[in-house]
């Protein structure tokens, strides 16, 4: 094994390690010794996938993008779906597979340099297909991305609980999509400015993010993992049907997954914050470019703060958050409803704090699943929450018709109304950080 330089162990102490000098709490020595340059490779492979997601993101730029190509609206539709139900859904049955891989890092390098195929397949696609033809290439190239996603969430989370210490995992994503969020920050700068042509600019994003997913597969197989048990890996329909009994037997991951199924409304509210504001007149590709820069500001500014707060208590960060989603989505209602929404800066600092509940809810359930689950369940546990809330999200849709029916002020207050109930649930989770 590489040998760990000072001054890469004092980078990592310094950064990631408190007062308490908290470190190596359930990894083997041979791992803890490599735990320094881990860190870092975790760091820079997940900023640069973080940062392909954000150049990618279907809510946003495939959404504009399919506009530009004259794509059916049906398809524009099927974006978001096929990207969260495409990466959630499948994780349960690729769980079991994914036990059977002694270094499961390399597992992980494979997804992710599908996805940087299927990220290069849609670039390609905008610049050769139009209409329904570019809308079917696009979703189905989409769908590639997505499962190749779900089994990069699998194994990730299964290698990091194997090669960085209980005490600095949240720090590690923490840091990573601050970073992430600085490039994600530069390009929706690039979008409001329009100092590059707007197909150019979007289709030179996609590349981009092709590349940062290949690049950071050729990082991640640097990392050292040890060898792990294979019990488990067995058919997968058999191991998803057997991951069930967990739901029966841990009330923890039962109250787990119920607080995570009722904070995804910090997902799927910003696009119902945005149409309660449409009056305004503000859309377009400036309107994007406005949107991408909270979405990344609010990365940069809480991630790592988030990151670090998990790793003493991934509970309160959970608590912390659904109480600011609720306050947000209370007050998103009630200004639609008198018209302050459309008043300056009241839309962009709403979206900005919505967000940081956003990060602060991915940051914690993160930490707190890999914390909570031993070595012998963490894979299936988080394939099994993953795709509850696949199935979750994948029905969200009813908002839409919700929104149709009843005006999204009332999607509003019902979204508020869920992270309320989801605060008195993570209060009743276990401080899984406790020694």
């Amino acid at each position: 094994m590489a040998e760990v330089s000072e001054r890469m162990r004092e980078a990592f102490e310094a950064v990631a390690i408190d007062d308490e000098g908290r470190a190596c709490r359930d990894i083997p020595e041979s791992v803890c010794h490599e735990e320094p340059r881990n860190f870092f490779v975790h760091v820079g492979s997940l900023a640069l996938t973080k940062s392909s997601d954000g150049l990618i993101d279907p809510k946003l730029v495939l959404s504009w993008l399919l506009t530009e190509l004259a794509a059916p609206l049906f398809f524009i539709g099927l974006l978001v779906p096929v990207r969260e139900a495409g990466a959630l859904l499948p994780q349960i049955f690729t769980a079991g597979t994914i036990r059977r891989f002694r270094v499961r890092k390399r597992v992980w390098v494979i997804g992710s340099l599908t996805q940087g195929l299927a990220a290069a397949m849609i670039a390609v696609c905008a610049l050769t297909l139009e209409g329904a033809v570019a809308g079917w290439a696009i979703v189905l190239s989409l769908a590639v991305l997505a499962v190749a996603r779900s089994v990069c969430s699998v194994s990730y989370k299964d290698v990091l609980g194997k090669t960085v210490s209980k005490s600095t995992r949240g720090t590690a994503t923490g840091l990573a999509g601050s970073l992430a969020a600085a490039v994600t920050i530069l390009y929706a700068i690039l979008l409001i400015s329009g100092f590059v042509p707007r197909m150019t600019l979007v289709i030179g994003g996609l590349f981009v993010a092709a590349g940062c997913w290949l690049i950071a597969a050729m990082v991640f197989s640097t990392l050292y993992e040890e060898a792990g048990a294979t019990q488990g890996g067995k058919n997968a329909f058999k191991s998803a049907i057997a991951d069930l009994q967990y739901l029966s037997s841990d009330a923890q991951l039962r109250r787990f997954i119920m607080v995570r199924a009722l904070l995804t409304t910090t997902a799927l509210a910003p696009p119902f914050m945005i149409a309660a504001a449409s009056q305004s007149g503000e859309g377009g590709f400036g309107g994007l470019g406005y949107l991408v820069l909270a979405s990344a500001f609010a990365g940069l500014v809480s991630a790592y703060v988030w990151g670090r707060l998990a790793d003493r208590s991934s509970r309160k960060v959970l608590f912390i958050a659904s109480a600011i989603s609720m306050l947000v989505l209370a007050l998103a209602s009630w200004f639609s409803l008198t018209g302050w929404l459309t008043a300056p800066m009241v839309l962009p600092v709403l979206l900005f704090c919505i967000m940081i509940a956003y990060q602060g809810v991915r940051l914690g359930r993160s930490t707190h699943l890999v914390d909570m689950a031993s070595v012998d369940t963490r894979a299936a546990y988080t394939a099994l929450s993953n795709t509850i809330i696949g199935v979750v999200l994948f029905a969200g849709g009813i908002f839409s018709i919700t929104a149709e029916l009843f005006g999204v002020s009332v999607v509003l207050v019902t979204m508020a109304l869920m992270c309320a109930a989801a605060i008195p649930m993570a209060l009743g989770l276990e401080e899984v950080q406790a020694e």
